[in-house]
């Protein structure tokens, strides 16, 4: 207390000249009008400024949470387009009925956005990693696919973080088909290069075409159907002749991946598990007597 009473008693005369100049400042600029208006417009300025860096860091900062919104909003409009697409080929319905078709396409799936923080395009067993495990929601097993088509299954789950085994991996193994034509098969990557995949074992009395889409089929418990695959690129003939092998442009860009869905397929799990104990009912039974 002592060495604050003589420091203000040693600068009391710069402490008496500031309240002055305050005390100036204030009478000058509330009764002259010209001085008043010249100092609003310059706070108004300065303030404009402060909150439009303000807005700009704001902005800058909610990118991220923009782009998990925009990657979820992309998939649903992509099953959106595609159930569309299917209706209006086939039927002349109202509004309504078409508004009823996309609620159906996606009735029962929950979508958990999720953000890459880690991948490789490069090696036989590429793998990514998101941002999103055990505590939203992830569980091994779950679909995995972005805006444009799929991108993988679901590994390995810790609290808060994925490993996805994408279609670029030797190991995965996808059912999909051929859009409109009915024939499907099981989606193979063969190493390089990151957007070409095959289908083995197409049938050689399947017709269809150069350009057309792949999609999955919904036959498994981890995809619905009709998420884009890719497209036909190429058609090959089996080693043994008897079949095709169908080559592939994948839709899906691995190499600029930074945001993906995760599918919760609880609804295709429960579909799985009915039709298996259906089949299991359908066996004929042995009674040992």
């Amino acid at each position: 207390m002592r060495n604050l009473l003589a420091f203000l008693a040693k600068y009391n005369h710069w402490f008496v000249f500031i309240l002055l100049e305050v005390a100036s400042f204030v009478l000058l600029f509330r009764f002259n009008s010209f001085q008043g208006s010249v100092f609003f417009s310059s706070a108004n300025a300065v303030a404009g400024k402060v909150y439009e860096y303000n807005s700009a860091v704001t902005t800058f900062f909610n990118m991220s949470n923009n782009n998990k919104r925009l990657s979820e909003r992309n998939l649903i409009l992509e099953q959106q387009v595609k159930t569309l697409s299917q209706y209006i080929a086939t039927h002349n319905g109202d509004s309504l009925t078409l508004d009823q078709c996309q609620k159906q396409a996606l009735a029962g799936f929950k979508l958990i956005p999720a953000k890459v923080i880690s991948s490789s395009t490069d090696k036989e067993d590429n793998l990514i990693t998101i941002d999103k495990g055990r505590a939203d929601g992830v569980h091994e097993d779950m679909g995995v696919a972005c805006g444009t088509g799929i991108v993988g299954v679901v590994y390995m789950v810790s609290d808060h973080y994925a490993i996805v085994i994408p279609v670029i991996n030797v190991n995965s193994n996808v059912s999909v088909t051929i859009q409109k034509r009915g024939y499907f098969g099981f989606l193979h990557w063969k190493r390089k290069p990151s957007d070409i995949a095959y289908i083995d074992d197409v049938p050689r009395h399947a017709k269809f075409a150069l350009g057309d889409k792949v999609v999955t089929n919904g036959y498994s418990s981890i995809f619905p159907e009709g998420i884009m695959v890719g497209k036909i690129l190429h058609v090959f003939n089996s080693a043994d002749g008897l079949s095709y092998r169908v080559q592939l442009r994948l839709a899906t860009d691995f190499g600029n991946l930074r945001h993906v869905c995760v599918i919760d397929n609880s609804a295709l799990k429960d579909k799985a598990l009915l039709l298996k104990a259906a089949q299991d009912s359908l066996r004929p039974r042995n009674d040992n007597k």
